[in-house]
């Protein structure tokens, strides 16, 4: 058994042992097996695949990589949510605490933005002193104490994931549907869960556009999650125009407080009380779907979802007055109004592109070590389907970057599209899958 012939016999299209796999993730690891090697077998699994078996034993071989967090001295059923990433999805900072008031334990490892799409972990971080890098240890604690924690992939979580995900980035190897499950699946597993809810987003602004391929991906996680003994659910949702109004890290932390206070735009509220619902249901907290989402809207309207989120930040170092004052908050040095072109109806928006401004004015990132700005930013009034008059406002940008603002209106008028009849209604949730 040598790389070469590991890599050969992928490249060729044959299917890898469990041996093979072991051998090849775990050298790498070691040192014997290259950087340009595993670039090599990336790329040969990217056009050949992997069939379910081996997508299962590369999955158990990345969580074999590093520690396993054992939660079985904190009772209940442990359910976590992972979303794979889209514009204005702030679903997540919602989400975890408004399940834990529901009295389930919410466990959540999340990432940082990359590219065109948001992180969990920025958004925490633009409130003050909010500390998303915590121990294991910590996060044990925190969770046991207060029923939910919001930390970042530690050094001792799935190593091999981290390693093997900084070389799919730059090697144009990120969009395998096997080497997705592998990398999700193994973080969430080793996190300690009993079920998980999954957020699979189609449209302009997901990884996954086309909507077969995100069902596919839907699919293949909950095979993954079963073969562990995990539950799955897993909702397919749409990510053709941003999610909610707000787009940018501190922004979006704003959008979340008007939905813990019982505001919040529509489309946001119906999915993070719908996937809060399904969080429920898999715990076996409530009996029904529509129990689970009456109990989530009432938990969010009599406030136990924000003490539980104030209750969180504190626990985490954050300064809770800016959540009880957000008005107190810095505010962005530029403010540059969009307005519409022309009369008529909004079709369609390109989201990616609208994603990619909200960088270019510091709201992201697209290399890891670039900075964030939690001021920057972009709030959306007008979505697709909606009427618009020639100069009204369709957005207000918010950057410390003067200098780019004039490219960001210019990327975002080339990304909506205007005509003069309304289009057919976008599905927020179009298919769910799983248990």
């Amino acid at each position: 058994m040598t790389p070469y012939e590991i890599i050969a016999r992928k490249r060729d299209g044959h299917p890898l042992t469990a041996e093979e796999i072991r051998y090849f993730i775990t050298e790498y690891l070691n040192g014997t097996v290259k950087d340009y090697q595993m670039a090599a077998w990336l790329m040969a699994v990217f056009f050949q695949g992997l069939d379910d078996q081996e997508t299962f034993e590369l999955t158990r071989t990345y969580i074999q990589s590093g520690e396993v967090i054992d939660l079985s001295d904190i009772p209940g059923v442990k359910v976590d949510k992972h979303s794979t990433g889209g514009v204005g999805d702030k679903t997540s900072i919602v989400l975890a605490p408004l399940v834990a008031s529901c009295g389930v334990p919410v466990p959540m490892i999340s990432g940082r933005g990359l590219g065109h799409t948001g992180g969990t972990l920025d958004k925490l971080e633009s409130i003050p002193g909010f500390n998303t890098q915590l121990s294991v240890a910590e996060f044990k604690r925190l969770l046991a104490e207060h029923g939910v924690a919001m930390i970042g992939q530690t050094e001792t979580i799935v190593p091999a994931d981290k390693r093997i995900y900084a070389l799919r980035d730059v090697t144009a190897t990120v969009e395998s549907i096997p080497l997705i499950t592998a990398s999700i699946m193994s973080k969430k597993i080793a996190e300690g869960i009993d079920a998980l809810v999954l957020d699979v987003k189609f449209g302009s602004g997901a990884f996954m556009a086309e909507v077969e391929k995100a069902r596919t991906l839907a699919q293949k996680l909950i095979e993954v999650g079963r073969a562990f003994g995990k539950r799955v659910h897993a909702s397919l949702t749409n990510m053709d125009q941003p999610l909610g109004n707000k787009i940018g890290n501190w922004l979006e932390i704003e959008e979340c407080l008007e939905t813990f206070h019982g505001g919040g735009p529509q489309d946001f509220v119906e999915l993070t009380v719908r996937l809060s619902a399904r969080m429920l249901l898999l715990a076996g907290r409530v009996a029904t779907l529509e129990e689970g989402i009456s109990l989530s809207t009432e938990q969010l309207q009599n406030g136990s979802a924000f003490r539980k989120f104030l209750e969180l930040t504190a626990a985490q170092g954050g300064d809770t007055t800016v959540l009880e004052h957000p008005e107190r908050y810095p505010k962005a040095a530029h403010q540059h109004t969009i307005t519409a072109p022309a009369e008529g109806f909004i079709q369609s928006m390109n989201t990616r592109q609208i994603g990619l401004a909200a960088v270019l004015l510091g709201a992201g990132r697209l290399r890891k070590e670039d900075p964030v700005d939690p001021v920057a930013g972009i709030h959306v009034f007008k979505k697709t389907g909606y009427a618009v008059r020639q100069g009204e406002p369709l957005m207000v940008l918010y950057t410390n970057r003067e200098a780019a603002v004039q490219e960001a209106e210019r990327k975002i008028l080339n990304a909506i599209r205007f005509g003069a009849e309304p289009p057919e209604p976008l599905p927020l949730i179009l298919d769910e899958l799983g248990d």
